[in-house]
């Protein structure tokens, strides 16, 4: 058995314990199989795919190295803990989102995505207004613990409404993937939200870490495409307007 087969296993076979001990109330074991999920699959990435684009490298690492941070929780404060994984994972987004808009031509989709863009501003405006709303009486106003949840909200609905954009522009299978798994992962991070400030059920918490592994599985086949059709295929959208 080869590598890559190892690891596929190895990521399901977490995801799977991870939810099994979720719904046995062992939700401590539960979360450290989840945190291990993603780095898992950030090997396979290395191990399977040649030409490795630098910022979705981050992101895969970056991400990794924050969901990780759980099992160094007991030995560093709250607060390192918070503001250090949570400042990772809003620069992991922010790698992911520069990777997807790199090759957007932004004057083409201003001039032809008007309407569109003014919709997805609207809309995030108001998510991110009903994420603050939830998370409002756990966090103060007067805390850098409320901009950080601002700013991550912000962060990753942007990275939703340009793979989004990214979609139109590029209507293929790359960019259908990288349009799913960021809408796994947003609704993935709002039930998380939910699970935490509003209800503590195991249920909630088994959906967020499948849409997770959703959003990791749609990321990983985007990047197995290869680049150099990808290009060509802008290039002739590119010309042919």
């Amino acid at each position: 058995m080869n590598k890559s087969k190892v690891l596929v296993i190895l990521a399901l076979l977490l995801y799977i314990l991870s939810v099994v001990f979720q719904f046995s109330d062992e939700d401590v074991i539960a979360n450290a199989l989840k945190s291990i999920i993603l780095p898992v699959v950030t090997l396979l990435y290395f191990v399977t795919v040649k030409r490795k684009s630098l910022f979705f490298t981050l992101f895969l690492v970056l991400f990794s190295i924050s969901d990780l941070m759980i099992f160094i929780v007991p030995y560093i404060s709250h607060d390192i803990d918070y503001f250090l994984g949570n400042s990772l994972y809003i620069l992991a987004y922010a790698s992911l989102l520069v990777e997807v808009s790199k090759s957007i031509s932004i004057v083409y989709v201003l001039r032809n995505y008007k309407i569109h863009l003014l919709v997805l501003t609207i809309l995030n405006i108001y998510l991110i207004y009903v994420l603050q709303v939830i998370v409002d009486p756990f966090v103060s106003h007067q805390t850098n613990e409320y901009y950080i949840e601002l700013i991550y909200n912000i962060v990753m609905l942007l990275l939703l409404s340009v793979s989004l954009v990214n979609y139109f522009y590029r209507d293929n299978v790359k960019s259908l993937s990288m349009f799913i798994g960021a809408l796994c992962i947003v609704f993935g991070e709002v039930i998380w939200v939910a699970y935490t400030y509003i209800s503590e059920r195991n249920l909630l918490n088994a959906v967020s870490t499948t849409l997770y592994v959703l959003a990791f599985y749609f990321f990983y086949k985007q990047s197995k495409i290869e680049q150099e059709v990808e290009r060509e295929e802008v290039n002739m959208l590119i010309n042919n307007h």
